[in-house]
């Protein structure tokens, strides 16, 4: 039998409010293989590692249970200072007697009572593990960026500038993301074109970039430092070795649609350019609204071309390529405003989106930077933002604080107040969340030194009253009803997941949180991983962030990526499932529930009946040790290492004790 080691933490007071840590530890000792057992305050601490390491080598430990915080947290520290005193690192087990226990009860008895219940059953399965043994798996240095936004170029350059190879892939005909949208960042009040288009340029430039814009990802298999990517670079129908930017092309086309860049305020042509400053600086041709693609007649941008550079017969281009990790920047979407009717966003021209101001106040928006009503092209005279259209309401699915419209809002105002000094502004806000570096001070000196007025409450209905629209809502502090008649109203709309969101997590077996957003592999100790080795987060895909944010998010993924890349090999997980394949009887019911695609059919040879038969195989590299596998499986032919049936009935038995 093994000799088992139990180390019951106090976690300052977190456990050792709720939990009678001394009496877990003092009745621990008497359960069946423990040969120590004792209690610390913050058994994570070096001095509680210190004490665990001793504690192996004094009393001969072969196994060890901590009974403390998540395993999610600190498993992994338990593990290595096992380890480091000559133990196998999974001989270990955690018992969760804090968030799983002491945080969710209430009565000390009881708490105290399923805090050594848990105990046991990490003792049961303790007394029944066995050594793992890791391997090595080769790593291809070479990443794979998927969204070409600031969070993207962040990510690529600093992964590039570290010396390893990247692939930048975008949708859209540019690189630049939302970022390339804004006139001002806050709260600085800096271009935003300003700080953007030079890192656009110096990703086109990079010798270690490569550029694949008007692209998707379109399929992802393998796993951490070797997945095999299917990317489709789709056809511009404009050659960009020939392309010379020279614009006669976009001049000439005839079709104009309106122009998703300038959020549908402005027209583009068919065969476009997103905006001045793009990059690459080369057109596509838009074949769903291209006359020649529609009808067969027109080719006005061929014959005109004088470089040649437009091909019609060019068809899209599959690339296979390998990548040791993915960053994910796909960045989000904003809540329509349609679904508020009491608003009137869609039906009314003059009211707009925060998204739609942003291209009216920029130079290069479709007004040349005039702050207009969309209606008539009149300046307005009187302009209401309001904020939290579609956050922070359990009625519309965002119950959550979109984090950046109070800022942009803000900002938004100050551009009013500068570009007409003599027109009134007022915002609607339930709250103002200032919560970075010189944010609050830029929000006061929109109320104190621009006169910006801030109304608490909320706006109940707006509506057409003459040229006007008239807004109907409340000022909670003042607690008296408002009527304004507002030449302009501008909507500050939610951040929300991508609608594609569940299509990209399928491919890159992500997960998702309730939002909808890709959920990190731990909001604290691993913000920007995901529980599938080698894959990184980066920016607002994850959840809504400024500018600020993002970046640093982008510079943290790409860290992880480097310190992956730092190496030739790495070490794979043992905690995985495997297969009796003596038992299996080959109904794949495994491989249709593994959300990792880790599983597949092999064919053996049977060793009586030496007849062939299809079996299930597990991908050890690709395998996560989720134990969904374990448990669909009809001839229990599988097993999870480290919580085998073994364990699992060893920690069964061990409630059971008198």
């Amino acid at each position: 039998m093994r000799r088992v080691g139990v180390f019951v933490c106090w976690c300052g007071t977190n456990i050792a409010k709720t939990v009678d840590v001394q009496k877990v530890a003092a009745e621990a000792a008497r359960l069946p293989g423990v040969v120590y057992a004792t209690d610390y305050r913050y058994v994570c601490s070096e001095p509680g590692q210190k004490i665990v390491r001793d504690a192996i080598g004094e009393h001969n430990l072969d196994a060890v249970v901590v009974a403390a915080c998540s395993p999610a947290m600190h498993e992994a520290t338990f593990q290595r200072c096992i380890a480091d005193a000559g133990l196998n690192p999974y001989v270990f087990q955690m018992a969760n007697i804090r968030e799983q226990c002491s945080w969710v009860h209430s009565d000390r008895e009881l708490a105290t009572a399923k805090a050594l219940d848990q105990t046991a059953i990490a003792v049961g399965a303790a007394a029944k593990g066995k050594p793992l043994m890791r391997s090595e798996i080769p790593i291809t240095k070479r990443a794979l960026i998927i969204g070409g936004g600031i969070a993207g170029i962040q990510a690529a350059l600093d992964i590039a500038d570290a010396g390893y190879q990247v692939a930048l892939v975008e949708r859209q005909p540019s690189i630049g993301g939302r970022m390339a949208q804004f006139d001002k960042t806050f709260p600085t009040m800096d271009c935003s074109a300003c700080i953007l288009t030079p890192k656009m340029v110096d990703a086109a430039r990079h010798p270690n970039i490569a550029l694949h814009t008007w692209s998707e990802v379109e399929s992802v298999s393998g796993y951490v430092g070797n997945f095999e990517v299917t990317i489709r670079k789709r056809a511009r129908s404009v050659n960009l070795e020939k392309c010379t930017g020279c614009g006669i092309c976009e001049e000439k086309c005839p079709s104009k649609v309106p122009s998703e860049f300038d959020a549908g305020l402005g027209m583009r042509r068919a065969v476009f350019r997103p905006f001045p400053q793009a990059v690459p600086n080369v057109p596509v041709i838009d074949r769903e609204n291209c006359r020649y693609f529609k009808t067969g007649k027109c080719g006005i941008c061929a014959k005109l071309c004088p470089a040649e550079a437009v091909d019609y017969d060019q068809g899209d281009e599959l690339l296979k390529e390998k990548f040791g990790a993915v960053v994910v920047a796909t960045g989000c979407d904003l809540y329509d405003p349609a679904r508020m009717g009491e608003y009137g966003g869609g039906r009314f021209a003059d009211v707009i989106t925060g998204e739609q101001f942003e291209r009216l106040v920029n130079v290069g928006g479709p007004t040349d930077g005039h702050i207009v009503r969309p209606s008539d092209h009149r300046e307005p005279k009187t302009v209401v933002f309001i904020q939290c259209v579609g956050s922070r309401d359990d009625t519309k699915g965002y119950p959550y604080c979109s984090r950046v419209c109070c800022m942009y809002t803000a900002k938004h105002a100050i551009l009013v107040k500068e570009k007409l000094p003599d027109a009134q502004v007022y915002i609607f806000y339930m709250d103002i969340r200032a919560a970075g570096k010189n944010y609050e001070e830029f929000v006061r000196r929109a109320q104190e030194e621009l006169g910006v007025k801030y109304l608490r409450g909320r706006v109940s209905r707006i509506y057409p009253e003459g040229d006007k629209l008239r807004v109907k809502g409340a000022d909670s502090l003042a607690g008296v009803a408002v009527e304004i008649d507002a030449d302009l109203v501008v909507l500050a709309t939610a951040l929300r997941a991508r609608d594609d969101v569940a299509e990209v997590a399928r491919m890159l077996s992500i997960q998702t949180d309730q939002y909808g957003f890709f959920a990190e592999a731990h909001p604290k100790l691993r913000p920007v991983e995901n529980l599938f080795a080698g894959i990184y987060l980066a920016g607002a895909c994850q959840y809504p962030r400024d500018i600020p944010d993002t970046v640093a998010a982008a510079s943290a993924a790409a860290a992880k990526v480097c310190v992956l890349f730092s190496r030739d090999s790495i070490l794979s997980e043992p905690m995985i499932a495997e297969v009796n394949q003596a038992r299996c009887s080959g109904c794949l019911t495994c491989e249709e529930v593994c959300p990792f695609d880790a599983i597949e059919a092999t064919v053996i040879t049977d060793m009586f009946t030496r007849e062939k038969r299809t079996v299930a195989k597990v991908n050890e590299a690709v395998c996560q040790g989720c134990g969904g596998c374990v448990a669909a499986c009809r001839s229990a032919a599988l097993n999870l290492r480290g919580f085998t049936d073994e364990q699992v009935l060893a920690g069964m038995e061990a409630l059971c004790r008198e």
